[in-house]
């Protein structure tokens, strides 16, 4: 018994040190206690009770997706075993009301016990996760808001699996003797992930007074002293552009090892392996990438487009500005690593040609705009569609940086290096989220690019509703630059195909445009049995494209749509645009200022 309580002990002090922030006892008429007993199930067990309730029907709904991600998930097919009871213990009626509504009635009860499970097997950043090492959960999975009252206060308690010792989130803590959470509405909660298990987490550091820490399940092998200082230069160097930290504290979660990250509130999610930081290219991308994610808690969870908010978590929220959102904070991380020289002048201008070739040579550019892909992004996903409809369509992660870097230098231009980019942003976040409380329109956004700029920008945003071709070297120009449009032939010959070995079958996984595999009539999801004569194997097929060159051939034989064809494809070459930049002879005054002045680098 001692030892027991001893641990528990243990247990409570390690919560409260990775607590953030402690208030008091907060009240709220629905309290969740979530449990892990056996975490190989990947079972979460979930408990609430909820008081104070007329006579009558409740309905509790859960959401189709997290705030962040903007795809549907449908969590309500992980919810499993729902059961209301009285605090007597009796079963209580319910039916199901839709796809994600459960409707009680609890007939005079002012107070019913729901239980529930939730499958939580798919390890991805917008997913709970459960197994025997941690567990991950994203709220908006788990957590049964009441229907038409998502502003209700909600208490959790988490109650980590044997021999577990940590729990971490952005939420407030409720001191006790299990770690508890408050959150003063569901849209909070929904925006605090929460990671358990045993758990490390870095020294704590200060932006402005502030606590930032950084917790995360295995971390790897790196300077960890290191990268806390980065981190405090990422934090610093974004808060030096707004001039606020709208927080009381802010905490990085580390999920481990694999891909993604989503922004929230005060904390954001993402999987790192802090081995990759002893590499010097792949710690720039780690660093670009927390960047990206930190920022986002001022461009989106503040500044933000007025359709992101209040959020529909039945069919979510579509908006024509992800190119805002998204494409403006991928052009941002740049510029937050650039000013506290975490990213090098070779590496900011490899980066940005990497978005515009990502972006020109692809044919989505000739049929999608970015404020199209934006409102798409719930269909076509956030890179675009897959498949052979991939060459209809663009991301605006690539498109959406190129026009911030062209908004800045245009407004530098316009306004005589007086105003940037930066004096934008701050706009929009102190007028529209200090001020008003609210998300910028479409009209709006225009309307305060031109007031900085003090020009009609009409040509800027046709780029963002049109596919119009982009003039860039207009644009270079005004920073002394010159770039280089021209495309350029790619060596080896080009058949144009991606495909994937299964078992002993290759398929096709995409087709490029108008290649010379396109032209033969070769698509996504047909199936190469044969190439030259010879059983077909990926390998086989990637030895006899280097091989080729220009106008030789390869023999391929293919399944499409349950018929067999043989074709003889001639290779071309590719040519595709690498937008070499460079500095223009003898460039004026206004333009020498702007080079300097915009990001401190130069170009070679």
């Amino acid at each position: 018994m001692l030892v027991r309580l001893f641990c528990a002990c243990i247990i409570a002090i390690l919560f409260l040190s990775l607590c953030p922030h402690t208030v008091t006892a907060q009240e709220s008429p629905m309290h969740y206690t979530v449990t892990m007993k056996n975490p190989a199930a990947h079972i979460f067990h979930v408990e609430l009770v909820y008081k104070n309730l007329k006579p009558g029907v409740i309905t509790l709904k859960i959401p189709a997706w997290s705030p962040g991600y903007y795809q549907l998930l449908h969590y309500a097919r992980n919810v499993q075993n729902f059961q209301p009871r009285t605090t007597g213990g009796d079963s209580l009626a319910w039916n199901k009301k839709n796809d994600n509504s459960w409707t009680i009635s609890n007939g005079n009860n002012k107070v019913v016990n729901v239980s529930y499970d939730v499958k939580a097997s798919t390890q991805f950043v917008a997913q709970s996760y459960l197994d025997e090492e941690r567990g991950y959960l994203i709220p908006a999975s788990l957590f049964l808001y009441p229907e038409a009252n998502i502003k209700t206060p909600v208490k959790i308690t988490v109650v980590p699996a044997a021999g577990w010792k940590d729990v971490a989130t952005g939420l407030d803590s409720i001191a006790g003797k299990q770690p508890t959470f408050f959150a003063p509405d569901f849209d909070v909660l929904y925006d605090a992930p929460i990671l358990t298990g045993n758990l490390e987490y870095l020294p704590y550091f200060k932006v402005k007074g502030i606590n930032h820490r950084f917790i995360g399940y295995k971390l790897g092998q790196f300077d960890r002293a290191a990268f806390v200082s980065d981190l405090q230069k990422i934090v610093s160097s974004s808060a030096d552009i707004i001039g606020d930290i709208p927080y009381k504290h802010y905490t990085f979660l580390a999920i481990g090892p694999g891909r993604g990250g989503i922004e929230h509130l005060n904390s954001t999610t993402i999987s790192f392996d802090g081995s990759q930081l002893n590499d010097p290219a792949a710690r720039v991308r780690i660093l670009s990438f927390i960047a990206h994610e930190y920022f986002h808690h001022y461009n989106v969870k503040r500044i933000r487009p007025v359709e992101l908010g209040p959020f529909d978590y039945d069919k979510g929220n579509r908006t024509n500005s992800l190119w805002v959102s998204e494409g403006l904070t991928v052009y941002y991380e740049y510029l937050v690593l650039v000013r506290k020289g975490l990213m090098s002048d070779a590496e900011f201008w490899k980066a940005i040609r990497g978005n515009m070739m990502n972006y020109e040579n692809k044919p989505g550019r000739l049929f999608q705009s970015v404020a199209a892909a934006s409102y798409n992004t719930w269909g076509d996903g956030p890179f675009g569609r897959t498949g052979d409809e991939v060459n209809k369509t663009i991301s605006y992660y690539d498109k959406g940086p190129v026009l911030g870097l062209m908004l800045d230098l245009k407004i530098r231009h316009e306004t005589r290096n007086k105003h940037s980019l930066d004096d934008l942003m701050r706009k929009l976040y102190y007028k529209y989220y200090k001020e008003q409380q609210r998300g910028f329109t479409e009209t709006e956004l225009k309307a305060e690019c031109e007031a900085i700029a003090g020009v009609p920008l009409t040509q800027f945003f046709e780029y963002v509703y049109t596919t119009k071709p982009v003039d860039y070297p207009t644009f270079f120009n005004y920073a002394g630059l010159k770039i280089d449009t021209i495309p350029k032939p790619v060596p080896g010959a080009w058949l144009g195909i991606n495909t994937r070995q299964r078992n002993d079958s290759v398929f096709i996984n995409s087709v490029d445009w108008e290649s010379p595999a396109w032209n033969a009539g070769l698509r996504a999801g047909d199936r190469i049995t044969m190439l030259e004569g010879a059983v077909a194997t990926k390998k086989l097929l990637d030895d006899l494209a280097a091989g080729k060159k220009e106008g030789e051939s390869i023999s391929i034989r293919y399944i499409h749509n349950n018929a067999e064809f043989s074709k003889d494809v001639i290779l071309r070459t590719k040519m595709e645009k690498d937008f070499p930049v460079s500095r223009i002879e003898n460039p004026d005054a206004l333009q020498t200022d702007i080079l300097q002045e915009w990001l401190k680098i130069k170009t070679d």
